[in-house]
């Protein structure tokens, strides 16, 4: 839990640095969510940016935590995920940077990526392999759908997930499926989600559904 608290704050303190260096550069919104679910409260903030408008490299971070109702601290959950990338042609490219699970712990990370945007939908693949003892590698997507309705409203869909896998134990570690689906009005967003989490080698089963409300930062 210490470690974890220290890799927060590290990345917090990333993550406004590079907030304050990119504020005059075209850029997507950065989206804050919180689902208050049937057992837990899920909490999801992330960040991508170009250095410059014109440059190959990048940064994505995200941070995910899970707290049940019942405080009991062992049980709840988190995702950090801090990498710069390198971009190639048509959205290809690779990454290197930090990790960190409250199954596999904390490691450096490189890979493979991919990402796609335009007005109406939003991809995002990573490939990452872990530098521990385990050697994990992990497959991570993040694809948002959010065509218009009418002038005012869109509609809201998203599917996110990640498998997380130990290649030298042969383990898996963490497994994860969300869904959203919703409404959005300028940088309000609101809906229903559903959570579904696989966790350690027998693949533990937990699943958390209910509404979600976000919001996307300029």
């Amino acid at each position: 839990m210490k470690s974890f608290k220290i890799y927060l704050s590290f990345l917090i303190v990333l993550s406004f640095g590079i907030l304050k260096t990119f504020a005059q550069n075209t850029k997507p919104p950065v989206p804050v969510e919180i689902m208050a679910g049937n057992k837990e409260v899920y909490s999801q903030f992330v960040l991508k940016r170009f250095f410059s408008p014109t440059s190959k490299f990048d940064f994505f971070g995200l941070a995910t935590y899970t707290a049940n109702y019942k405080n009991d601290v062992e049980e709840n959950r988190a995702i950090i995920i801090s990498q710069f990338g390198y971009n190639f042609k048509k959205g290809f490219g690779v990454m290197a940077g930090l990790d960190f699970n409250s199954f596999a712990g904390f490691s450096p990370i490189l890979g493979p990526k991919h990402s796609f945007a335009n007005k109406n939908f939003l991809a995002v693949t990573n490939l990452s392999f872990f530098l521990n003892d385990g050697f994990d590698a992990k497959l991570f997507g993040l694809y948002e759908y959010h065509p218009s309705i009418n002038n005012s409203w869109k509609f809201y869909s998203r599917l996110q997930f990640i498998h997380n896998f130990s290649i030298n134990y042969n383990e898996h570690n963490i497994s994860y499926i969300y869904i959203r689906a919703g409404v959005q009005k300028n940088q309000f967003i609101f809906g229903l989600g559903a959570n579904l989490d696989w966790a350690g080698p027998d693949k533990v089963f937990n699943s958390n559904f209910g509404p979600f409300v976000r919001w996307e930062f300029d």
